[in-house]
């Protein structure tokens, strides 16, 4: 992998560590469908009209739109409302890497070397670490939403392989499209219309600037990078930098927030980092394919 990959990768990750500084704020001041809605609405619109629908099947689209849109962001900004730590949640999302090795080792054989397996089981041992901490206290479902939140991602970087060499900006746009419909009927059955009024007449200006920067940084070039280099390399050799979200995700929230680890955690999180050591050092690093 080029230096350059590499790089892009890094502003990929570290896009998608701040935004839960970005999430964490907007929930604050709107409901989390109605936040996850608006993000994907703004990331959708006004791209369409510059940005060609995706050279691939539209049941692609529709379920990467769904996956990443509904299933990952709408169940991330429940649990961050339901009071999950939005730096512990930065940490548990990972095991999306985990999820999407597994997935691409059942259904397209990309088997992970030895060196990926290991830095996969200590850094499984640091997740299990923060989740018998989870245990220990009451925020059990924000864990399971957060959870379900991994899996939900780690489909949508099985769809995005899926679709192959198509523009995978156009995947992020389109599919964008596809979600924000969904997530308004969901905000207004569950959340309702006065909640959504109250809170869009007027806008606290931190959702807003929520919003701009889940819907711009964080949705179309953080996920127009990752999709793009899963279209460009092995499964194996591009998840792992995922687990570099946690590092960002960590120091960003505690610099807005304040928020603080138990020293569990703290052991939780450095075998993850220390996973991620591992197992980048054993991927193969194969040639780019062509744009």
């Amino acid at each position: 992998m080029p230096l350059r990959d590499m790089l892009a990768a890094l502003v990929a990750v570290t896009a998608f560590g701040t935004s839960f500084v970005a999430i964490k704020s907007g929930v604050e001041h709107m409901p989390p469908l109605l936040l996850t809605a608006l993000r994907f609405l703004f990331a959708a619109l006004p791209a369409i009209l510059f940005v060609p629908p995706p050279r691939t099947r539209p049941v692609l689209v529709v379920a990467f739109g769904l996956a990443f849109g509904v299933g990952l962001f709408g169940a991330m900004f429940i649990a961050i409302k339901l009071g999950m730590p939005a730096g512990l949640a930065a940490i548990v999302v990972q095991l999306q890497v985990f999820f999407t090795m597994g997935l691409a080792w059942l259904l397209d054989r990309e088997r992970p070397g030895h060196e990926q397996m290991a830095g996969a089981v200590i850094a499984l041992v640091g997740m299990g670490l923060i989740g018998w901490q989870r245990f220990a206290g009451a925020a059990t479902l924000p864990f399971f939403l957060v959870l379900a939140a991994a899996g939900f991602w780690a489909f949508a970087n099985f769809v995005s392989k899926r679709a192959g060499a198509s523009d995978r900006l156009a995947l992020v746009v389109w599919g964008s499209l596809v979600a924000a419909p969904v997530l308004i009927g969901l905000s207004l059955l569950i959340e309702g219309s006065e909640a959504v009024a109250a809170a869009l007449l007027p806008p606290a200006w931190s959702a807003v600037a929520s919003v701009v920067f889940m819907a711009y940084p964080a949705t179309l070039l953080a996920f127009s990078i990752w999709t793009t280099l899963l279209s460009r390399y092995p499964t194996p050799v591009v998840a792992p930098f995922a687990l570099l979200i946690p590092v960002v995700g960590l120091l960003s929230t505690h610099m807005a927030f304040g928020e603080r680890l138990a020293p569990l955690e703290v052991v939780a999180s450095g075998l993850i980092l220390i996973g991620l050591l591992v197992g980048l050092r054993g991927a193969s690093l194969p040639r780019p394919s062509s744009p």
